[in-house]
């Protein structure tokens, strides 16, 4: 079949495509053209950026240089990590959980819209590669954030897990700046309890909820070996820093954190809001 011929056929499906399967984009509400499964158009995905700045070298919060607090090996603390430790090495993100990419996420999350799980786990490949993780050559055991299970029946899927699959594809496709292996296991962590909302919560009472929410299955599979936690929002580290918590107790030898979007805030706001839950952390700065 010559170009001309193919292009115009493609066009033709298309414009059948759009008659007999009419839809709009699900975040500006614009007509779409394109056969796709996810059913948002190219310019709302494309205004979708990385987070630009500078950023805590732990939690990847935002930083203004008033608040900065320097650390060893030129790393720099946003407040809350120069006083409180973390259970994780470090936390990355590829955007603001704002805009477009809140409601991408919740596409996947609330609307059941599963190939959005590919773009998101692209985005979360690329934020891994793009901000550096400091993974050791071998394998590093990829975890998602687990649901309960009553959560997991009532919403058919994990949306961490998706995410975490597309991502482990794309970095093994790439070789992850030489790293030998990356290994997904959706089972490893579990999920022993349900947890309340932590909408509205402090961060102390966010890490009160979660204690004790998390437990490893096979403390085997992760001694002695890095661990790559996967979520799609971080908002005050209290998910991330349990599950942490019992990785490394499990035996693992770091546990590093990456979510497609982050809750970011000024650093003014968020030191001030920390600074009663660190108060019995405190650790000090080198």
């Amino acid at each position: 079949m010559s170009r001309s011929l193919s292009s115009w056929a493609n066009r033709a499906a298309e414009s059948l495509f759009a008659v007999l399967f009419p839809a709009d984009c699900r975040i500006c509400a614009a007509p779409l053209t394109g056969i796709s499964r996810l059913p948002v158009c190219a310019e709302c995905l494309n205004q979708i950026l990385p987070v630009q700045g500078h950023l805590c070298s732990v939690c990847g919060e935002r930083l203004l240089s008033l608040h900065a607090v320097p650390a060893l090996g030129g790393q720099v603390l946003c407040p809350f990590c120069s006083r409180v430790e973390q259970h994780f090495a470090k936390a990355v993100a590829y955007g603001s959980y704002e805009g477009g990419l809140r409601e991408l996420i919740h596409l996947l999350k609330y609307g059941g819209v599963r190939p959005a799980a590919n773009v998101l786990g692209s985005m979360l490949a690329e934020a891994i590669s793009m901000r550096g993780t400091g993974f050791g050559s071998g394998t590093v055991v990829v975890i998602p954030v687990p649901l309960h299970s009553s959560r997991l029946r009532e919403r058919g899927f994990n949306h961490a897990g998706l995410i975490a699959r597309a991502a482990v594809k794309e970095l093994n496709a790439e070789g992850c700046n030489g790293l030998v292996e990356m290994v997904l296991s959706e089972r490893l962590l579990e999920r022993r309890r349900p947890t309340e909302s932590q909408t509205g919560l402090t961060i102390q009472q966010r890490r009160e909820n979660m204690r004790g929410a998390f437990a490893v299955r096979r403390a085997q599979e992760v001694n002695g070996r890095e661990v790559l936690l996967v979520d799609d929002v971080y908002t005050t580290g209290a998910t991330a820093s349990e599950c942490a918590r019992v990785l490394r107790r499990a035996g693992a030898t770091k546990v590093w954190v990456a979510t497609v979007a982050r809750t970011l805030k000024l650093a003014s706001q968020y030191a001030a809001a920390e600074d009663g839950a660190a108060e019995h952390e405190m650790k000090p700065v080198a």
